[in-house]
């Protein structure tokens, strides 16, 4: 199975697709109207359905579909190519490496700080991770530990401290020891709380002037769970701030999968990983045509 879990990421939508396309004796715009009618009632806009009807529709007429296996098939050719955006991984950037970690609290920002720092340190890369978020209680702590269990180093300062001070001392160790890969958890940010989205751009200023020849990833973290709740939340980050890829949390055999579809198409953004449990190497680079094709994995 994709991505190793034992269900499709789509759920419910995979059940109406099928439903849709199957339970019809022809490929007419009956069976069209029906689809157009399950992708809006799951977890893919509206937008995004009206791009994956027409593209259907045209097929349909260009390569004469009759047999719903036909259909079938070009639904999955479809989504692959509204998410797949190219440049997908981090492995590909240059090094030294900073990545910062955006989002609302709750998302998984820590979880997945751990996660990347376990992945890289385990392909031999020396890492070190930025407590930047000095806001939430205890939230040094928690990343605290998952350090020791990714066995990396970690920076951190006294709650409420200035996140920027703690960005600056983490380049300032990084630079000094030669670290390839420097990963800094944010506070939980929304655009409309101006002074957390002035913070990050301090942070960004002390980066680009610190630390200039250092390659740069700010990913998007947001939990799958959510549905159209962190659809709003990719349109209010991409307002705020240079994404350069989101990595979706929770993304477990409970999950639907259509949030992913929306987010890559509508935000024009790439998935470049998941997250797919609650252990430290639960977590995996993003792969448009698998995921496509877990729309009908049994």
């Amino acid at each position: 199975m994709a991505f190793g879990v034992k269900k499709s990421f789509f759920g419910k939508l995979q059940e109406k697709i099928e439903d849709v396309i199957f339970m019809r004796p022809a490929v007419d715009e009956d069976m069209l109207d029906a689809l157009e009618e399950a992708l809006i009632t799951s977890d893919i806009g509206m937008e995004t359905t009206v791009r994956i009807i027409e593209e259907l529709r045209a097929a349909v007429k260009r390569e004469r579909l009759v047999r719903p296996e036909q259909v079938k098939e070009q639904i999955v050719r479809i989504i692959e190519g509204l998410i797949d955006k190219g440049d997908r991984h981090l492995m590909d950037a240059g090094r030294p490496l900073i990545v910062m970690l955006i989002g609302v609290n709750g998302g998984g920002k820590t979880t997945t700080t751990a996660k990347l720092a376990n992945m890289y340190r385990r392909r031999g890369e020396s890492v070190l991770l930025a407590a930047a978020d000095t806001f939430r209680a205890a939230a040094g702590e928690q990343l605290e530990v998952w350090a020791e269990r990714a066995g990396v180093n970690l920076i951190r300062h006294k709650e409420g401290a200035d996140p920027s001070a703690v960005i600056y001392d983490s380049i300032q160790s990084a630079k000094a020891k030669r670290t390839d890969v420097l990963i800094c958890d944010t506070a939980g940010r929304l655009q409309t709380k101006k002074n957390l989205m002035a913070e990050l751009a301090k942070m960004n200023k002390v980066i680009a002037r610190e630390f200039p020849e250092a390659a740069r990833e700010t990913l998007l973290i947001l939990d799958a769970t959510t549905g159209k709740n962190a659809v709003s939340q990719a349109g209010e980050f991409k307002d705020a701030a240079d994404i350069s890829g989101v990595v979706l949390t929770k993304l477990d055999g409970t999950a639907k999968g259509g949030i992913v579809v929306t987010i890559s198409d509508e935000f024009d953004l790439p998935v470049k990983f998941i997250g797919v449990g609650e252990k430290i190497d639960d977590i995996a680079a993003f792969e448009p045509a698998a995921f496509a094709s877990s729309i009908f994995e049994e």
